[in-house]
């Protein structure tokens, strides 16, 4: 049997399994990868509610990845919850050194659904000037896309108009995801350096949306690693996150915790 594309993830831990590294293993698996990791940070948290989060220490982030770099041949590569500013920068110099021109989805992980928290506000300058410009892609949420452009983003145009503006900045591609707007359907645009394209499903109201980031991202890794377009890709991923929405599991409601993260 032929071996699967091996796909590292470098991600925060989430216990209830729904985001994080546990979901993008299970992400990956599914789509036909064979997925490893290199846990960022230990987070306490359940849908709804982020209470603490243990930040790994940069070697240790470090030496996660350089052994699966060096021992397996890692064909797409995605990152996730990075927290703190040293773990950024390690994890950029890590690629640089030991993945250049391997495909890297940067899912640019700054705030939990519950609206907690998850990036030290001095991370994102080191995202912006040590790991977007290693990029393939960025997957932004809506939230996200306005703190990095500083655009409102209230409407498609001016999704689209932001993610151009990271694309100029960066040299990398974006999706701009936009089901955080409420829309009937839930509009995902992909800009690049040579167009845009979008990508659309029915918008599922009062769904809990917990880990679908983690998810779509991942699901782009793997189709990068088995060797699709990035178009190809994003469709493949927003297909599979579709499908997890609309088969998603329920155990009743999640107690509503304090949101109040301790670090």
């Amino acid at each position: 049997m032929k071996n699967p594309p091996v796909v590292l993830t470098v991600a925060g831990s989430d216990n209830s399994c729904g985001a994080g590294a546990q979901a993008d293993l299970k992400t990956i698996t599914t789509l036909g990868g064979y997925a490893q990791t290199a846990i960022t940070c230990v987070v306490a948290e359940v849908p709804g509610a982020v209470e603490t989060i243990q930040a790994v220490k940069p070697a240790v982030v470090e030496a996660q990845m350089r052994l699966s770099l060096q021992a397996f041949p890692v064909r797409g590569i995605k990152t996730g919850m990075l927290f703190s500013p040293a773990i950024v920068r390690r994890v950029a110099d890590t690629l640089s050194r030991l993945a250049p021109g391997t495909p890297l989805v940067v899912d640019p992980v700054m705030v939990a659904s519950s609206g907690a928290p998850l990036l030290a506000p001095a991370a994102i300058a080191a995202y912006q000037t040590q790991l977007f410009p290693l990029a393939t892609l960025l997957t932004p949420n809506l939230d996200e896309l306005r703190i990095l452009s500083g655009m409102p983003c209230k409407d498609h145009r001016q999704m689209e108009e932001a993610g151009r503006a990271l694309v100029e900045r960066f040299g990398c591609s974006v999706l701009a995801k936009g089901g955080h707007l409420g829309t009937k359907q839930a509009v995902d645009i992909l800009i690049t350096p040579e167009g845009s394209e979008r990508f659309t499903a029915p918008f599922r109201r009062r769904v809990d949306t917990h880990g679908t980031g983690c998810t779509f991202a991942a699901a782009i890794a793997t189709g990068l690693a088995q060797g699709h377009s990035l178009s190809e890709a994003v469709r493949r991923g927003k297909r599979f996150i579709t499908a997890a929405i609309e088969q998603r599991l329920t155990w009743g409601k999640t107690t509503a915790l304090d949101h109040r993260v301790q670090v």
